[in-house]
């Protein structure tokens, strides 16, 4: 928290360096010959504004960075601008209408279906410069806030989509501050524009009064924010301004136990939070996606001179090893699901890189979002999930909540027996109340997207892997007689007590009422929202380290060994 611009060049001949603490300052470059810093164990360059080598690389290591400055020395460096653009708001915003607009020439434009989910097109807005988007459609549907945040990343452009005609100023958090404390949250300093649509529908004094009354709520929003986290930062201050022996005299002291060092790591936070407020474009862009598509060519304009502004998005502007940049477009060519870790340094080959040299290039593409390289599971990391749209998809099925649609997919299945029939309507049944489906329904409902075994064993592994199911009763080894292995979706129970399992087995796992002698308990609260989809991965995420547990909407009965848990939030 230094503002320090650059590093001297002269900081690589510091060979026996161990610890290089550098975060919260104003740093774009490092120097180059960086590796040569290999014995610097703690290393720490978060919140910089990193172009060369990218912010993905340098949070990754020394080791990353030595092979990417390695990697720019022996091969071409490549521009290629393409940003992200988020599209966010209500359900019937007007996101997807607005998205045809943007992408279609206006003699192209029609009626645009309802978005049932999350979209990804590119759109090559200016051909001259190469400049592309990879734009994002993010479904309204609360039934998608649980992976909504994946897709919310630094070094996006985001645009808050309101119906300016459904608008009334006491909705204002659900319509607008909502999503933008979501943003703060996921995305701290990012860039934000507001759109309002359905144009047509209001007159000119309604759309003047509604876009004055976001810009007010916003500032009071904003107003509110900022004075909460300057007394959150006014409490550690006296928290630290007393000795470790005072904090821990008593359990009514405020940071009871705190030690001084996480005490100054939570004061940075706040300050980083306090100086990342989210850069909002202003004012209200109103449009309409109807008739005479009133400031669309307007907006694109505005997009792309944003775009263009080297301070806001340093990174569209960054230079990458042409090697690197080919790997990406080579991984883009197979349309299955997945590339093999060796099918992948075969295309790695074709672009000039070796084995050694391949892991870097693909932990950048899993960092910048590219595509799906987990190098630190056992058995996702033999694999590169390279066809993101794809994906996509496939969580386009299981997050729809749409009765009709699943049993659509699973029926043509049936031919016509009504045993059958009436089997699929059960399971269909128990996903929406209880998150429970059994592998072989999955694979059904997954037909179009999945070939093989293979492919559903590793989608589940992924799906887990992110926080949105987990086996509940995976075999240690191949199921005898093909016994039906089944999975739950947390985020799908609706029950509010814990007893979704009688629903297969007929028990009830943990009995309603857990008492012990002693209780340890543990609180947590969020400031200013609870994140969306949290419990939900966290009950995933626990499930490896309790054994017979019970899920209910807002709770988790479950025991650590003998030791009875009780998760739960409100």
């Amino acid at each position: 928290n230094n503002k320090i611009t650059y590093l001297p060049d002269s900081i690589v001949e510091l060979g026996k360096l161990e610890e290089l603490v550098l975060q919260g300052n104003q740093i774009a470059i490092l120097p180059d010959n960086f590796g040569k810093l290999s014995r610097v164990n703690i290393w720490k360059i978060k919140d910089n504004p990193l172009i060369q080598p990218p912010y993905e690389v340098c949070m990754k290591g020394i080791p990353y960075i030595a092979a990417y400055q390695k990697e720019l020395a022996h091969s071409q460096p490549a521009v290629k601008p393409r940003l992200k653009l988020v599209l966010m708001g209500q359900k019937d915003a007007g996101k997807t209408e607005l998205r045809q607009c943007l992408i279609n020439k206006p003699q192209d434009v029609t009626v645009a279906p309802v978005n049932k989910g999350i979209d990804v097109t590119n759109w090559i807005a200016d051909a001259e410069r190469s400049l592309t988007f990879i734009v994002y459609d993010l479904t309204g549907a609360q039934s998608y806030d649980l992976i909504k945040p994946f897709f919310l990343s630094p070094g996006a452009l985001y645009i808050l989509v309101v119906n300016l005609k459904a608008y009334v100023s006491r909705h204002f958090y659900a319509s607008v501050g909502y999503f933008l404390h979501l943003l703060s949250a996921k995305v701290p300093h990012g860039v934000v524009c507001i759109v309002g649509t359905h144009t047509d529908l209001c007159n000119e004094v309604e759309i003047e009064e509604k876009c004055l009354d976001i810009h007010c709520q916003i500032a009071l929003q904003e107003k509110r924010d900022t004075e909460f986290l300057h007394s959150l930062a006014r409490k550690v201050d006296e928290a630290q301004g007393q000795d470790y022996a005072a904090r821990t005299s008593s359990p009514h002291v405020l940071y009871y136990g705190v030690s001084d060092k996480n005490l100054r790591r939570k004061k940075a936070q706040l300050q980083y939070l306090l100086n990342h407020r989210l850069q909002i474009l202003s004012p209200v862009f109103c449009v309409s996606c109807v008739g005479d598509l009133r400031n669309t060519q307007r907006l694109k304009d505005k997009l792309m001179s944003v775009a263009d502004h080297r301070e806001i998005f340093p990174n569209l502007h960054r230079i990458l090893p042409k090697s690197w940049q080919m790997l990406e477009e080579l991984h883009f060519k197979p349309q299955d699901l997945w590339v093999s870790w060796w099918d992948s340094a075969r295309l790695g080959l074709q672009a000039g890189l070796t084995e050694d040299r391949l892991q870097s290039a693909l932990s950048y593409l899993h960092e910048s979002g590219k595509l799906l390289y987990f190098e630190d599971s056992l058995t996702l990391k033999e694999y590169v999930f390279h066809n993101l749209p794809k994906f996509i998809d496939i969580l386009n099925v299981f997050f729809q909540r749409d009765a009709a649609a699943l049993l659509q997919k699973l029926l043509g299945e049936a031919d016509g027996d009504q045993v059958r029939v009436t089997q699929l309507h059960h399971y269909v049944e128990g996903f929406l109340l209880h998150g429970l489906l059994p592998s072989h329904v999955m694979r059904l409902l997954l037909k179009p997207h999945i070939k093989t075994q293979q492919d559903l064993h590793l989608i589940l592994e992924l799906l887990e892997k992110m926080g949105l199911c987990y086996c509940i009763n995976k075999p240690k080894c191949k199921p005898l007689n093909g016994a039906t292995v089944w999975y739950k979706f947390p985020c799908y129970v609706k029950n509010e007590a814990p007893h979704a399992e009688a629903w297969i087995n007929g028990g009830s796992g943990i009995p309603g009422h857990l008492f012990a002698v002693e209780q340890l308990q543990i609180e947590y609260s969020f400031p200013f929202l609870f994140p969306p989809g949290l419990f939900a991965r966290f009950s995933v995420q626990i499930n490896a380290h309790v054994v017979q547990r019970s899920d209910g909407k807002y709770q988790i009965f479950a025991y650590r060994g003998k030791v009875p848990v009780v998760v739960s939030y409100r």
